[in-house]
């Protein structure tokens, strides 16, 4: 889950005046400290947000950030977009021009969203091995019945793919309400899933992200996650 690491030496040449041969005579001087320690060796390994400080000078003023935002209807999950708002404008964060989205959400899909700059800790929880779970409340056009059930259980096999969905929970809550757990995150799954039975979703709400959820997140509104939820907390 950490970022991609880089020798001292090489960072020093990429973000200073200075060359790699330099790096050995900076350290003896003690004009390098790294994360608040001095530098110890030329092949000390730091990541883009390791704090390396040069003559007093931070050279890398980059921070991860790990944010959950309760993404509103009509905001498109991207981070320009010349038609609508996207969800980094609902966003106050001074390094939110930095953030990438794990995890995206169709433009009328409302619910919960990752937003994060740590581009190994979005892979690591987007990977199929991982099984994140994703929890959605469903609207539906037409009624459910138990065969929705057994049939998410089993899987559904997508033609244009050639895959079978991994098995799914689905919790009937009234004739045309549903709750939905499922550990992938194929092109309009829910909706395709649900498809199968000749049933439009109507509404399509993400309500968790394996142990987070939105609890006491408004409409529109963000935070950022706890040092337990990034550690990987949030995965069942």
């Amino acid at each position: 889950m950490s970022s991609k690491t880089n020798r001292l030496d090489r960072f020093i040449r990429q973000n200073s005046d200075f060359s790699l041969s330099d790096t050995r005579l900076l350290i003896a001087q003690k004009r390098i400290v790294v994360d608040g320690c001095l530098a110890e060796s030329i092949q000390q390994r730091v990541t883009e947000f390791t704090e390396v400080v040069l003559d007093g000078k931070a050279l890398n003023l980059s921070k991860p950030v790990y944010l959950m935002l309760n993404k509103p209807a009509g905001v498109v999950s991207a981070t320009k977009d010349a038609k609508h708002a996207t969800v980094l404008d609902l966003i106050q964060h001074p390094l939110k021009d930095q953030l990438h989205i794990a995890g995206r959400l169709d433009l009328n899909t409302t619910g919960l969203m990752l937003l994060t700059n740590d581009g190994a800790w979005s892979r690591k929880i987007s990977l199929p091995e991982t099984k994140l779970r994703k929890t959605y409340e469903v609207v539906l056009a037409k009624p459910i019945t138990q065969d929705y059930t057994a049939t998410f259980r089993a899987g559904i096999y997508f033609a244009y793919e050639d895959l079978t969905t991994q098995p799914a929970e689905l919790e009937i809550l009234t004739d045309h309400t549903a709750r939905l757990s499922l550990v992938e995150g194929k092109y309009h799954q829910v909706k395709r899933m649900f498809g199968f039975f000749q049933n439009k979703v109507l509404a399509l709400h993400r309500v968790a992200v394996g142990r987070l959820t939105l609890a006491g997140l408004e409409t529109g509104d963000s935070r950022l996650l706890t040092q337990q939820e990034i550690k990987g907390e949030l995965i069942d």
